[in-house]
């Protein structure tokens, strides 16, 4: 077989990995989800991806899943990372490997975790299995752009979100929102209900305590099954009403404000204590990294926002325009970046943005 073509199966088996590792996200995190397959003279043999926190990895998984073991001895093992060489909550994927007899693992690209980088696929070659590091490479970056962001920066995956008007509003003025208590909606049910499903695939959510104070929000995913994330708060002054839903210790919340607070907090309510000054949402990124919080979405408000924006802190911003416009009201933020996509959700447009 010719070298182009066989490169081109290769990368045809890695982004194969990539859609079965898709249905990881929201489930694996902090690890990554991973993709696997095995291929036993051109045939799929086994697949696996990555179980939640503390279970099995993809290869473990793809390996178990093969009916007749006899068959790994002349079989590829195609994987989207690094197969990992450490034990953490379960033992290294390349004793397994090994252990099984494959001898020849296709990989997507390296694992930039310092526990591993670059050691698992040496482990292998030392044992004598061919190691191929490359094919697919870019829809792997892509795929896992949540974990390299995690570990290269050294902070989530960040990802703003807002929904505004046609004429760049994100919500009417002071005094039409005054006289009617109930919420402002610009967007549709559909796009509600998204927006609550990208909830479970993240790690954590934020809002100002601006937002907590106007729209009493639960910034749960009631509309979709899955995982609540992690709430988090902006409220450095404690200036929240007591009776906000996130201060309800229904779901973990994170209240980052300047000073502890004199009482004890709510139970699940966590106060992080960060005192003002220079380059404080970079000094909250890290302290979310230290806890292992591998993404995040920004929900608001207006000045929350802009912080992130004019600090240039963000990787992705995903926008709603809803069909009807206010006329006047408080201003959306203004976004210059790569303009992935455009697309249509139920009666709104959906724009997601890349930074650089």
């Amino acid at each position: 077989m010719c070298y182009f073509c066989r490169v081109k199966i290769q990368e045809k088996y890695i982004l194969r990995c990539i859609q079965i590792a898709k249905n990881a996200l929201g489930r694996a995190a902090p690890n990554p989800m991973v993709g696997a397959l095995i291929v036993y003279h051109g045939r799929v043999i086994g697949a696996g991806y990555t179980s939640p926190f503390g279970g099995p990895h993809a290869e473990v998984n793809a390996i178990r899943s093969v009916r007749d073991p006899g068959q790994l001895r002349d079989s590829t093992l195609y994987v989207t990372l690094e197969p990992c060489c450490h034990h953490g909550k379960t033992p290294p994927c390349t004793d397994l490997i090994l252990e099984s007899g494959i001898p020849r693992v296709v990989v997507g690209i390296p694992d930039p975790h310092d526990k591993v980088g670059g050691k698992g696929i040496a482990r292998l070659r030392e044992a004598g299995c061919e190691v191929i590091l490359g094919p697919g490479e870019a829809a792997c970056r892509e795929h896992h752009r949540r974990f390299l962001t995690f570990h290269e920066k050294k902070r989530p995956y960040l990802i703003l979100k807002w929904a505004q008007s046609p004429d760049g509003f994100l919500a009417p003025v002071p005094a039409v929102r005054a006289a009617s208590p109930s919420p402002h909606w610009i967007t549709g049910r559909e796009s509600r209900q998204l927006v609550h499903k990208w909830r479970t695939q993240e790690a954590a959510i934020l809002v100002g305590w601006r937002t907590a104070a106007a729209d009493n929000p639960r910034l749960t995913s009631r509309s979709w099954a899955g995982q609540n994330p992690l709430r988090i708060l902006l409220d450095p002054g404690k200036k929240t009403p007591p009776a906000s839903h996130l201060l309800d210790g229904k779901v973990p919340t994170l209240r980052v404000v300047n000073e502890a607070p004199s009482a004890d907090p709510v139970p699940a309510v966590e106060y992080l204590v960060i005192a003002p000054g220079d380059r404080f949402l970079g000094r909250l990124s890290k302290e979310l990294f230290n806890r292992g919080v591998l993404s995040l979405i920004v929900e608001g408000g207006a000045h929350t926002l802009n912080s992130f924006l004019d600090e240039g802190l963000w990787d992705e911003a995903r926008v709603f325009t809803g069909p009807a416009p206010l006329g006047d009201g408080l201003r959306a933020p203004q976004i210059t970046g790569r303009l992935m996509e455009s697309t249509k959700s139920g009666g709104d447009r959906l724009d997601i943005w890349r930074n650089g």
